[in-house]
């Protein structure tokens, strides 16, 4: 037992009130156990966390050629934990997240949730995002893919209102620890559809979620996929790295390999669990705010590109649901399909986004 134990109580309080100071403002409002979970899995360490973040912005001097719009501390650190505190790494990430931004400006301008496009995709579910976190922490995005309706939302779009969502959680400090989790469904998503999942799109996206975005994926889920979306592992590899092939995992009908990574308790019955079925406009009226509607487009919008209003959950619940075309994937909880590891070849996984 530490010394510590056997301190008067008084002493043992002024060591704790001193262990609280060392932890930061920029730890203020983490749970006792994410603030150790960022020391053993991150490297984080608070008595020296304001060194770490100036000398990653002191890095900046070296890439001149890159406008670097926000420096401030609580935005550097996201970047340190999305690469556990690797220094060089942290910048580099920074560094092409403005660069995606300045080769991409279209993409990014009106960058907000009122903005039509992304508004339309939002609207559609892309991407639903769940109320509560799984067991480890996480937020958990949905993708209803057959939901893509090609001549109503362009692909960049989705893929803005996706990187829009990430933008407002990982505000989160408890998300920039404990990361993400994406579900994909492919339910009825047709060869035509995936058809239009050209290299030069897979690559953008790839380059925005996986090369310049501070997230932590904790893994990527598919569920009910066709043929063709293995198909599409070759057209994506040439654009991975190494060691980011190993979190999206392929489970077919069978959601049992599912369950095992994401307990059934969190998931919308979609997915095997005992949630309800999944609202789609959930997550589009927590952006576009308290007066959003289903038939009335309204310029409101929560959220701009650097500050983030928080929705109450109790708001959001008051809002009424929006009917939406529901996923065919749908099954009452506890009638999946349960089989051996080794009976199913699709629970292997193909590649990641970290």
């Amino acid at each position: 037992m530490g010394p510590v134990f056997l301190l008067p109580k008084h002493q043992k309080l002024s060591a704790w009130k001193g262990d609280l100071a060392k932890m930061t403002h920029l730890q203020a409002g983490l749970s006792p156990d994410t603030i150790e979970k960022a020391r053993l899995e991150l490297n984080e360490n608070p008595d020296v966390l304001h060194q770490d973040i100036q000398q990653v912005r002191d890095m900046i001097i070296t890439r001149p050629d890159i406008g670097f719009l926000r420096t401030d501390d609580a935005f550097i650190l996201r970047f340190l934990r999305a690469r556990k505190f690797h220094q060089a790494d942290a910048f580099r990430l920074l560094a092409q997240y403005f660069q995606y931004r300045q080769l991409n400006l279209d993409m990014f301008k009106n960058f907000k949730a009122d903005d039509p496009g992304i508004k339309r995709a939002l609207i559609d579910g892309f991407p639903g995002v769940l109320e509560n976190r799984d067991h480890c922490g996480r937020k958990i995005l949905l993708l209803f893919a057959a939901n893509w309706d090609q001549s109503r939302n362009s692909f960049t779009d989705i893929l803005r209102a996706i990187l829009l969502s990430l933008e407002v959680l990982i505000e989160d400090p408890e998300l920039q620890i404990n990361g993400f989790i994406l579900i994909i469904d492919w339910s009825n998503f047709s060869f035509k559809q995936a058809s239009k999942l050209t290299p030069s799109i897979l690559k953008l996206a790839i380059e925005g979620l996986q090369d310049s975005f501070p997230a932590r994926f904790g893994g990527v889920h598919f569920v009910n996929q066709p043929w063709y979306i293995h198909a599409l592992y070759t057209l994506i590899k040439p654009f991975l790295k190494d060691k980011t092939r190993k979190r999206i995992f392929l489970h077919g009908n069978n959601l049992n390999s599912l369950h095992q990574l994401i307990h059934p308790e969190f998931l919308p019955s979609e997915f095997g669990g005992t949630l309800p079925p999944y609202d789609m406009g959930t997550w589009a009226r927590t952006l576009l705010g308290p007066d959003y509607s289903d038939e009335n487009d309204y310029t409101h919008t929560s959220y701009n590109a650097m500050h983030v209003k928080h929705t109450s959950s109790n708001l959001e619940r008051e809002c009424s649901p929006k009917p939406m075309k529901r996923s065919q994937s749908v099954v009452e909880a506890g009638t999946l399909k349960h089989e051996d590891k080794g009976e199913n070849e699709n629970t292997q996984p193909l590649l990641a986004l970290d």
